[in-house]
């Protein structure tokens, strides 16, 4: 039974005659989607999967299909007879374009065989056509793997293509069954007692040898080492960290990856290689020498075995020495391993006569956490989801680790320079626009890097805006076309083109600098149409509601007529970006006075004690700035004001009118009675609006409502805290409030509990205390919050607005209008508000992980992109 060893991702070609079996051969091994058929594409182009004239278009159409499976990873078999070499050249081809293996399968068998079957089918190609093919077969099946085929598999009898049997083999680079944990380490340049040091510190016990050499190392709890590669040269002791470094691998106890100076060191040792013995090289050399033929053979054979890159926990951790864009990723080609060793160069040489670098990193987009080292840097620093370990040991730096999947960074000081760089380390960088710093020896040898691989097409050129520490580059594409986002309690949410566009456009005119907007809040939808007389919003509604999806107690919240308002601080002494901002991104203030507000919540929350009872170093807020002419006088006074001062006078003159015509004996009592009552109701329009504005100088008059901790964390990243119950984040706000009176709100607020009618009446009681003192009314929430039931992902809240307040909303007059009013379409408005509440709290969840600034942004603008929703404004 023959075995059949493939790549779990590669590119199968079936090679043989028609009629040799292999349609049958790929239906019993492959997948039906994994086989991409030529005479199926026939069919598709033409309508008859034997009409040869049709053949050029089914080819086009089924390379089309190949590269598009290739591109998305996908093992694809080609179902054709490709005995010629221009057939197979093509497909070869575009295997090495998505950086995927080609592998040959050959049914080579005799031309009896071949005859027979092809004499049984209905339409027959006939012998000659049988012959010719057998005869290119067998002319280039000695030749396929000058071709480029990294595999070929010859069947030869209708026995072995019975009972043969594909293996599917991970490639090398493929240890995704390994979640670790892990231990990454940084260029270490043969510094062994830094490396001794640094194994002190991350917990390992160091083996030594009788000549007390260090040749094992074992961590207790089983954690594993990574070397990045570049374990040897410019240190004092390459070949100490080989024999540790060999021996580690050996026992299970590290992996590592292959550096460029690995790579200078095969050649140099190869027979015939001539390479020049610089950048530390030569001291390598010698102490391989002293070491001995044994050991230097070895070695050799170790560092020519290691692989470029190694893709670990299902695809969530890739180490490579130079680092690998996302589209490398678990592949294997030449361009490949020139990228994962020198990195991503553009063939230009900077003022130091080094190569200049693209900046991969900051237009990295993948999901999967990339550890690389090559390019010294004077401190780490995550850059979208990529984290550079080489922070120049053997140039009197560091000598650096990252613990996986804790992503904490442990790191030992060089004990002195041992290699001084030709560009001094911090003095620049060696990457076109970035960071890094490149050095000598970095480029590939005896070639021109940038012809050993293409760069991605399509990149939109410059960015938006720069990140904070945890960032990158901002780019347009992060948040413009149609966007589909996984979010955590809402699964996906789509973003429309148009949606995103218009987000697109407040932010990048009004919205303060991307780095500062953590969170936008969702809208929020109204309580459902009351049929009480009187009222078009009641509490019972909203308790009915939440009833029904089985919440036991919710919590009222006294409604607070302002600006939705969100506050991100940083504890004194922290460094990051800090922001108070409207519900749409915008500053609520100058940059002076955004500062004073900061510091007077930053002051607040120390006094309450609650950087040091979170154990934070910044904390996010959602709150409710008022008063809420702060941030509408325009609409004050350009609107609402004018109604209610037009009415009053037009209905105060109408008045006076109709008592001269009454008095005349005009039947006009039923109309003035009308328009006493609208003047009544202009007027109390006019003293609502009056609640909520008053005047302010500086801060002085302005407060602030806090009514939830979103999170808390120290530098870039942290805990999200939404998860709470209400009454814990209330409690947080009541001790800022506790210790600034003038400045913060305490948010009034009672519990209730749905299924019980006397609790209910509470509520309602409470409400209607709150509306006829002048509130704008209250807002009901699960007590515990988010809520996801089976019926999906409950409301977060539902606003409950007094009778008064609605004129603002709905026109002095709406209470002569309830009929119609009620019939409103609240649907939308509460789909809209789920989706945006859970892509603010996808938001949350990304800045306390960590992530970069691209992947956080996605979620802010989304929210912003669906108000542009065609929802009723009233609601």
């Amino acid at each position: 039974m023959p075995e059949l060893e493939i790549p779990q991702t590669c590119l199968v070609l079936l090679v043989g005659a028609s009629a040799a079996g292999k349609s049958t051969f790929a239906a019993r091994h492959f997948d039906q989607f994994e086989v991409v058929s030529s005479d199926f594409c026939r069919g598709l182009v033409s309508g008859d999967p034997l009409d040869q004239s049709a053949t050029a278009d089914a080819f086009e159409a089924l390379e089309g299909i190949v590269g598009i499976r290739l591109r998305r990873g996908l093992l694809t078999v080609v179902d054709a007879t490709n005995v010629q070499a221009a057939a197979r050249k093509s497909l070869i081809a575009l295997a090495r374009a998505h950086d995927v293996l080609p592998v040959g399968i050959v049914l080579d068998l005799p031309e009896s065989v071949c005859l027979a079957r092809d004499s049984a089918r209905e339409r027959s190609l006939g012998g000659r056509v049988i012959a010719r093919q057998i005869g290119d077969l067998r002319r280039g099946v000695k030749g396929l793997g000058r071709e480029g085929l990294r595999q070929v598999h010859t069947l030869r009898t209708e026995d072995e293509v019975a009972t043969a049997r594909i293996v599917r083999v991970p490639l090398l680079n493929d240890r995704r069954g390994d979640a670790g944990p892990f231990d990454v380490v940084g260029d270490v340049h043969g510094c062994l007692d830094e490396l001794l040091e640094l194994l002190e510190r991350l917990g390992y016990a160091v083996t030594r040898d009788e000549a007390e050499r260090p040749v094992d190392a074992a961590h207790p709890a089983g954690r594993r080492l990574v070397f990045l590669g570049d374990l040897v040269d410019r240190g004092p002791d390459s070949v100490g960290v080989l024999r540790l470094a060999m021996g580690m691998t050996a026992a299970g106890h590290a992996i590592a990856v292959t550096g460029n100076h690995e790579a200078r060191l095969v050649r140099a040792l190869g027979r015939g290689s001539k390479v020049e013995p610089t950048h530390g090289l030569a001291g390598t050399l010698a102490a391989l020498a002293e070491a001995g033929p044994e050991f230097t053979a070895r070695a050799r054979q170790w560092a020519y075995d290691l692989v470029a890159h190694l893709v670990f926990d299902g695809g969530r951790l890739v180490v490579a020495h130079a680092g690998l864009k996302e589209a490398y990723h678990g592949r294997a080609s030449g361009r490949v391993r020139a990228f994962a060793l020198y990195g991503d160069t553009t063939g230009e040489s900077d003022e130091y006569g080094l190569p200049v670098r693209h900046p991969w990193a900051e237009e990295y987009r993948g999901r999967a956490k990339v550890i690389y080292g090559h390019t010294p840097v004077l401190e780490t620093r995550w850059v979208n989801n990529t984290l550079c370990l080489d922070t120049g040991c053997a140039f009197g730096g560091k000598l650096s680790a990252l613990r996986y999947p804790e992503n904490e960074i442990v790191q030992v000081a060089a004990r002195r320079v041992y290699s001084e760089p030709i560009r001094p380390l911090g003095s620049g960088s060696g990457v076109a626009p970035a960071s890094g710093l490149a050095r000598a020896g970095d480029q590939a040898p005896d070639a021109d890097p940038a012809a050993a691989h293409s760069r991605d097409a399509g990149a939109a050129p410059g960015g938006w805006a720069l990140a904070d520490g945890a960032g990158g580059l901002l780019d347009a594409g992060d948040v413009l076309g149609k966007r589909v986002i996984e979010t955590r309690w809402m699964g996906r949410v789509s973003v429309q083109a148009e949606q995103a566009a218009a987000a697109f456009e407040v932010m990048s005119r009004f919205s303060a600098a991307p780095d500062r907007i953590a969170y936008l809040p969702p809208t929020m939808a109204p309580v459902g149409a009351s049929r009480l007389d009187g009222f078009l919003e009641h509490p019972r509604e909203a308790f009915a509601y939440f009833a029904d999806f089985g919440v036991v107690e919710v919590i009222c919240e006294e409604k607070h007529m302002g600006s939705r308002a969100v506050a991100w601080v940083r504890a004194p002494g922290a460094v990051g970006p800090e922001s108070l901002h409207t519900r749409t991104g915008r500053p609520f203030f100058d940059s002076e006075l955004e500062a004073e507000a900061l510091s007077r919540i930053r002051a607040a929350i120390g006094a309450a004690g609650l950087w040091d009872e979170l154990g934070a170093e910044w904390l996010l807020l959602d709150a409710e700035l008022m008063p809420w002419s702060l941030k509408a006088e325009g609409l004050l006074e350009d609107q609402y004001r004018p109604v209610a001062a037009g009415a009053q006078a037009m209905y105060g003159a109408a008045l006076e009118a109709l008592a001269d015509g009454i008095e005349r004996g005009l039947d006009l009592t039923e109309l003035r009675d009308r328009t006493a009552r609208r003047a009544e109701n202009a007027a109390a329009f006019g003293r609502v609006l009056e609640r909520y504005a008053w005047e302010t100088t500086g801060l002085a008059g302005v407060r602030l409502a806090p009514f939830q901790v979103l999170a808390a964390g120290h530098g870039g990243g942290g805990e999200p805290l939404y998860a709470r119950p209400h009454v814990w984040h209330l409690a947080m706000a009541d001790r800022l409030a506790a210790a600034d009176p003038e400045f913060f709100q305490v948010t009034r607020r009672i519990l209730v509990r749905p299924g019980d009618s006397g609790s209910q009446a509470d509520g309602v009681v409470w409400w209607e205390k709150l509306t006829a003192a002048g509130g704008e009314g209250m807002v009901v929430k699960p007590a515990a919050a988010p809520v996801r039931l089976a019926k999906g992902l409950v409301q977060p809240g539902l606003k409950v607005r007094g009778r008064e307040y609605l004129r603002i909303t709905y026109g002095p007059d709406y209470l002569d209008q309830l009929d119609s009013l009620r019939n409103r379409s609240l649907g939308r408005k509460r789909s809209l508000a789920l989706r945006e509440y859970a892509l603010g709290l996808e938001a949350v969840d990304r800045l306390a992980a960590g992530e970069p600034l691209w992947r956080r942004h996605e979620a802010v603008c989304a929210v912003l992109a669906l108000e542009s929703e065609p929802v009723d404004p009233r609601l």
